[in-house]
This record gives structure tokens, C-alpha cells and sequence, in this order.
């Protein structure tokens, strides 16, 4: 690992960058635009979206304003919950093309597997049809990897029964102190890449006295060690901000390395952060 732009290679053999640009909670508008004209100036070239963001048009202006040539770019985008069905799955991928001003997307997730509006409609056909308007967008060449998000490994068994395909990411929430190890050894077991949302938990990280302490010892900030942590794992973290400081503070990761010692003191803590919500219980 020596740069933003090294790459870990999906069961499909695509490359995709180890570290992302995420941009949950962004503001669609000016602020999304600049900051992801701010990531791409800090030497990210993987940026991370979804249809329930509500900022796609945002960042395809700002990719496009941006100067930097598509070909050296990795976009992901999401399916948004209110599409689980092989139509609107489909149109959906359709709407997020035309709203990133792309021709095809790098890759393309199932948000999350069991919708509160399908929970009580055969869920479980619904998530295997929109798996297959995935699959047949990849085979089309619109999407150049598929996975999902937010899956435990019941929702991969469901996705099974009809596939054709296998899933290339799962991407779940990952950071100090909100680590499933039974989960992230099955995707690993599946050789599913695992990439990792909020991989700096929330504000409670920045306060924890060992994050602090781990920190203070490396000369980094918490941010900069929950990153190296992460790619040390061989996890792919998803940073954000909106702040052009810590965009590019969180792209130096390159020049420490954490220790042994420090690795295993960082998983050992538990639900500093709190934990991430049970996909099949979410009120959304």
C-alpha cells in the first residue's frame, strides 16, 4: 500500500482503488461539488454515491468540472430501497447513468437487502429479482462490478437460490469498536471484497481516550489511524467530509504503519461508536 490510487482486485478481476471518497450526508448542490472536486485534487480517484443520497447530478457535474479523464475514475452508485423489483431496479440503474453523466458505472450495490416496504411482500423474491436486473445490466456492460451492501450472510443464501452471478463487494459498516468477525469472515471465506461506510464510527470515536492515546503515539489524528486500521485489515474505508482540510488529512495514510500491538489494542475495543442497525429491522 503506497497510494490512494493502489488497488485490490474483485472476484471478476476488475481493479478498484483501496480507498474511496464517500459522500453520505453531503448536500447535493455547491457543497457536494466541492467536495468532490477537493477529493479529486487530494489524489482520491474512487468516489462513492447512491441513488438515496440524493447528490448523484451534483457529482457527475463536479467529476465533469473536475478535468479528470473518466477512464482513470472508479464511481459506485446504490439502488435506492423504493426499487426492489427487476423494473425498477433496472430503471433505476438507467436514472443513475444519466444522473452521473456516465455511460457505466464501476460498480453498483444493492443498498440494503430487506426494505421496511417489501418486509411484509415476499421480500425475499423481490431481493432475487432485483439481483437479476443487476446481473443482466453487468452482463450488458453497463455496470462493470455488482455487490451489495448491508448483507449478512441469510441474505446471501437468498441470493443463492437464483443467482448467476456472485456478489464482488459487500459493503457494511466497519470502525473501531463495530466489527462483525463472523460476517466479515464469510464474505472473505466467498472472496467478497469487503468495504467499509463510516469507517470513522461517529464523533464518539474522536473523544475515546485509546484512539487518542494510539493517535498521539503515531503523530496522526484518530481519523488518519481508524483509516490505516481499516486498510491494515485489508478493508476498503469510505472516508467523508466536506471539509477541504480533513479530505486531504484523511488521504495521508501512506507514511506510518501501525503496529501489532496497536492493531490488536484497536480490535479489542467494543462499542465505542455505537453499532450499526439490524438490516432487517431498519424503519426505512
Amino acid at each position: 500500500m503506497k497510494s490512494l490510487i493502489d488497488t485490490y482486485t474483485l472476484n471478476n478481476g476488475i481493479k478498484i482503488p483501496i480507498v474511496g471518497f464517500g459522500t453520505w450526508q453531503t448536500p447535493d448542490g455547491a457543497i457536494a461539488k466541492v467536495a468532490v472536486k477537493s477529493a479529486l485534487s487530494s489524489g482520491y480517484r474512487h468516489i462513492d454515491t447512491a441513488e438515496m443520497y440524493g447528490n448523484e447530478k451534483s457529482i457527475g457535474a463536479a467529476i465533469k468540472e473536475s478535468g479528470v479523464s473518466r477512464n482513470s475514475l472508479f464511481i459506485t452508485s446504490k439502488l435506492s430501497n423504493s426499487a426492489h423489483s427487476y423494473e425498477k431496479a433496472t430503471a433505476a440503474i438507467e436514472k443513475s447513468l444519466s444522473d452521473l453523466q456516465v455511460s457505466t458505472l464501476d460498480l453498483f450495490l444493492i443498498h440494503w437487502p430487506n426494505p421496511k416496504m417489501f418486509r411484509d411482500t415476499d421480500w425475499e423474491r423481490h431481493l432475487q429479482d432485483t439481483w437479476r436486473a443487476l446481473e443482466d445490466a453487468y452482463t450488458a456492460g453497463k455496470l462493470k462490478a455488482i455487490g451489495v451492501s448491508n448483507f449478512r450472510e441469510h441474505h446471501f443464501n437468498i441470493l443463492k437460490e437464483t443467482q448467476t452471478i456472485k456478489p464482488m463487494i459487500n459493503q457494511i459498516r466497519i470502525c473501531p469498536g463495530d466489527y462483525n468477525e463472523e460476517l466479515i469472515n464469510y464474505c472473505r471465506n466467498e472472496e467478497i471484497l469487503l468495504e467499509a461506510y463510516s469507517p470513522l464510527g461517529t464523533g464518539k470515536i474522536f473523544t475515546d481516550k485509546t484512539m487518542n492515546e494510539i493517535a498521539e503515539k503515531n503523530n496522526k489524528t484518530v481519523a488518519q489511524v481508524c483509516l490505516r486500521w481499516s486498510l491494515q485489515h485489508g478493508f476498503l474505508p469510505l472516508p467523508k467530509s466536506i471539509h477541504e482540510d480533513r479530505i486531504e488529512e484523511n488521504s495521508h495514510l501512506f507514511d506510518f504503519e501501525l503496529s501489532e500491538s496497536d492493531m490488536d489494542t484497536i480490535d479489542s475495543l467494543e462499542g465505542i461508536v455505537g453499532y450499526v442497525v439490524d438490516p432487517d429491522k431498519a424503519e426505512f
